[in-house]
């Protein structure tokens, strides 16, 4: 399916000058021109702006940013489910990432290779296609600091039985939700984002708040 300009710029909800500054950017493919003053944009292109938006406005990245985000990844666009999941990847790494290899890595945090791996098995690290961020740099100095204060791991297993479930349920979720593309996908697309991202930490954080707020009132 091919959109004219006005189209593009309804499903979108985006100015013409807006998307004219993307395709100039290279954010957004090169519409085709079947006549002079004809331009028609792949139906990709209102995903892409949907995107971008839920970059800007909801994680404040500025375009140079998405533009380095773009030139690093792949992202198809054509496959909902498989974008979510590549979109969640890349934004709960951090948007300032670095990456190292495993050796690099274990230079960098001061850990053996058989110590990495057992945190690996236990679900507390993982490798990614680019090897280790910045944010696993970040957990590994938190499970050293767990481990050099002999804390009960319960809390660390207890999080990872339970991210399992939720893992589940979110792509059961998901799949089901991005099925019918034809049926209201963006705002699908972004309820999910919605729900992984901010419901999601909003409910176990606030619960936790909860939990101190009821061991004061018992114990006053």
């Amino acid at each position: 399916m091919v959109l004219k300009m006005k189209e593009l710029m309804a499903q979108s909800e985006e100015s013409k000058s807006t998307i004219l500054f993307y395709v100039k950017e290279g954010l957004l493919p090169q519409p085709s021109k079947p006549k002079p003053n004809v331009h028609l944009y792949d139906e990709r292109s209102v995903h892409i702006l949907k995107f971008i938006k839920y970059l800007q406005h909801n994680f404040s990245y500025s375009i140079s940013e998405i533009k380095g985000i773009f030139q690093k990844n792949h992202f198809d666009f054509d496959s909902s489910f498989e974008m979510m999941v590549r979109s969640l990847e890349l934004i709960s790494g951090g948007r300032d990432n670095l990456w190292y290899d495993r050796k690099d890595f274990l230079t960098l945090v001061a850990m053996d290779d058989a110590q990495l791996q057992a945190y690996q098995d236990q679900g507390y690290l993982f490798e990614r296609a680019k090897g280790f961020s910045s944010k696993e740099v970040e957990m590994a100095e938190i499970l050293s600091r767990v481990k050099a204060l002999e804390v009960d791991c319960t809390l660390l297993e207890s999080y990872v039985i339970h991210a399992k479930t939720l893992a589940d349920k979110e792509n059961n979720v998901g799949a089901t939700l991005l099925k019918d593309e034809e049926n209201a996908h963006d705002s699908r697309y972004e309820l999910l984002f919605d729900l992984i991202l901010i419901a999601k930490p909003y409910i176990f954080n606030m619960h936790t708040v909860q939990a101190h707020k009821n061991t004061i009132k018992k114990d006053s």
